[in-house]
């Protein structure tokens, strides 16, 4: 019975990181010029997954203070909740741990890498909070989550990367001007994308689950796009 229930686990373990890695394996084939190192790649996965537990602690604590305010209107709430609170607290949490391993690395050499070191990120948070997300409401919720919440933090990555990698270049390059503009947006497009991701699901609207689901096919399609065309156009980072 335990040697089945080990098994068990690991079928559910396995289940919950596999859209992850099938996402990451995609983004990665598509860096041409130079591959990356493979233990930097799952350092950057790995730094992903950590970055739930400051982005959790951020929320429970500024969820507390929002429910304090006794806001009466749903819209005003779930706005401040979904945009301020948990966007912020997440793409800033993984934005933090992607800037502190890579922005100084020798191997940051060309543009797509920031895209690539991003995507890692982004997917390690997703992966472990997918394994969380099946070990509380159990297996039915892999494929949902698998077609849906893993497929929107690796957009939300690739957002993040194709402006964190402008702003490496730019100010490589001296335009601390540009650099400081793309290191804002590669903040700002995430949270946003995120926190209009979250308001859809959250807000009690029928409205807004045929507005979500609209959103999700727009925004992966782009996204799948930007990886294409990121991939073409990867410019070499002296």
């Amino acid at each position: 019975i335990i040697l089945g229930d080990e098994i068990f686990m690991e079928i559910i373990l396995a289940a919950a990181l596999l859209p992850a890695i099938i996402l990451m394996v995609y983004v990665y084939k598509h860096d041409k010029i130079e591959k990356e190192p493979f233990v930097l790649l799952l350092t950057l996965f790995a730094f992903g997954a950590l970055s739930c537990v400051p982005a959790g602690i951020l929320e429970d604590l500024f969820s507390e203070v929002l429910d304090s305010m006794n806001i009466q209107d749903n819209q005003t709430y779930y706005i401040i909740m979904c945009f301020g609170i948990v966007a912020c607290s997440e793409e800033g949490a993984k934005l933090f741990f992607l800037k502190s391993k890579t922005w100084r690395c020798p191997d940051f050499n060309y543009t797509f890498d920031g895209l690539l070191y991003s995507v890692c990120v982004g997917l390690g948070f997703a992966g472990l909070e997918n394994i969380m997300y099946v070990m509380d409401y159990g297996f039915g919720v892999v494929i949902s989550r698998g077609l849906l919440s893993v497929p929107g933090h690796c957009t939300f990555a690739i957002f993040m990367g194709l402006f964190y990698s402008r702003a490496k270049f730019h100010s490589t390059y001296g335009n601390k001007t540009r650099a400081g503009i793309n290191k804002l947006l590669s903040f700002v497009v995430p949270v946003l994308l995120h926190g209009y991701y979250d308001y859809c699901l959250m807000m009690p609207s029928d409205t807004l689950i045929y507005c979500f689901f609209v959103f999700v096919v727009i925004v992966d399609i782009i996204s799948f796009i930007v990886v294409k065309k990121q991939s073409r156009k990867d410019a070499y980072i002296a």
